[in-house]
């Protein structure tokens, strides 16, 4: 195989590659990358670890048709050094490669395409959705999916599609992520219910995240296929139930306060810093008109701080993890700093532009003990709920 191509093209689409090919593997030539043509115009680049895939073509000038495996991180890690230039290579004897870039030359070892993994067949793809709100919903719901690995259905997230509805939830056990969008406009005719993996999630984001149009994605029984502008992953489902996610919602929360959340994100990033190192636990005190935010240590001390809230009800006292409270807070202040962005390159956040930008929180809480839900308040768009469960306190 030979073949010439541009550095600044091969160094992007083997950053898109990196994330899923596997460092240190107990199956070595996990940790290469395929290398095929592709017709006379074009090449394409294949990683994978055997649950999540990734495949890339672009385009390059077809010498010599063939394949090579090259491992993938010293490529990358090459690649990423060159100067802006043509990128020739050659595939020499016993499977080495020669790659030259104006003064710069490299042999590296391969491996026979025999050996790399078999990838699964690309079924068709019949369902789109915006790039934009499979970004949206993965950003919003990714931070609750459990980083245990024996609780293996709770290490992705579950997501339905129908002809009216597009939504994904995810729970680690102790908090729940909910968002869904209407999908009037954009109906589909075909409906999926599946569990996709956290790291397949992730990538699928880094695909997606400079994609103006659309993400075309199907199933088959075993893999769910994603494919944005010319690159397509290909993941596993996760087996299992997911739990009944519907009994965790609170129906009777009948208590609400909105607040600010980057203040309420800033008080608590002081406040916590003098909690428990072990429960991370944060004390909220909701009175009319304000919320206290507490937190002690026996060894280092205490802290408190009041924000200003809508609250007109009796004093009730919740204690919850910091961390998750943060998680959640973070997540829409990174949203609403996207949005006013958008607001003012092309002025369609019309939400954005009534808010300023600044998102405000409705918490609702029936007592100390029930979980408590919060959500964006007065945002349209989406049904987004996210559900923690009290510490005591």
């Amino acid at each position: 195989m030979e073949f010439t191509i541009k550095q600044s093209v091969l160094k992007d689409e083997l950053g898109f590659v990196q994330g899923i090919v596997e460092k240190k593997s107990t199956i070595p030539v996990l940790s290469n990358i395929l290398i095929e043509s592709v017709g006379e115009n074009s090449i394409r680049i294949v990683g994978t670890d055997l649950d999540v895939t990734i495949r890339c073509e672009t385009s390059a000038n077809i010498k010599k048709s063939g394949s090579m495996c090259v491992q993938a991180r010293k490529l990358f890690d090459i690649v990423r050094l060159l100067d802006d230039a043509d990128v020739h290579f050659t595939k020499d004897e016993n499977e080495w490669v020669k790659l030259n870039c104006g003064k710069s030359n490299f042999r590296l070892a391969g491996v026979s395409k025999e050996n790399f993994p078999e990838v699964p067949s690309f079924k068709s793809a019949p369902m789109k959705l915006t790039a934009d709100i499979f970004n949206h919903f993965i950003h919003n719901t990714s931070f609750a999916i459990t980083n245990e690995q024996s609780r293996f259905t709770l290490s992705g997230a579950k997501f339905m599609i129908d002809g009216n509805s597009a939504k994904m939830v995810t729970t680690d056990g102790h908090r729940l992520a909910y968002i869904e969008r209407n999908l009037s406009g954009n109906a589909t005719a075909e409906a999926m219910d599946a569990l996709i993996p956290k790291k397949a999630l992730l990538e699928l984001v880094k695909i997606a995240r400079d994609a103006k149009g659309e993400v075309s994605f199907g199933e088959d029984p075993n893999h769910i296929y994603f494919e944005v502008d010319g690159r397509l992953l290909i993941t596993r489902k996760l087996s299992g139930t997911f739990p009944n996610y519907e009994m965790v919602i609170p129906k009777d929360n009948d208590k609400i306060a909105t607040f600010d959340a980057d203040e309420m994100k800033t008080a608590i990033r002081r406040v916590s810093l003098m909690a428990d190192e072990r429960t991370r636990s944060v004390r909220l005190t909701i009175k009319p008109n304000e919320i206290e935010i507490g937190a002690q240590s026996s060894e280092e001390g205490e802290a408190s701080e009041k924000i200003a809230a809508d609250y007109s009800g009796e004093e009730v006292n919740i204690g919850f993890n910091s961390q998750y409270l943060q998680d959640f807070l973070n997540v829409i202040g990174a949203a609403a700093e996207s949005e006013t962005i958008e607001q003012e390159t092309d002025g369609e956040k019309v939400k954005v532009k009534e808010t300023g930008g600044k998102p405000r929180v409705a918490f609702e809480f029936k007592d100390g003990n029930a979980q408590t839900q919060m959500s964006v308040a007065g945002d349209k768009n989406y049904t987004y709920k996210y559900i923690v469960m009290p510490l005591r306190i």
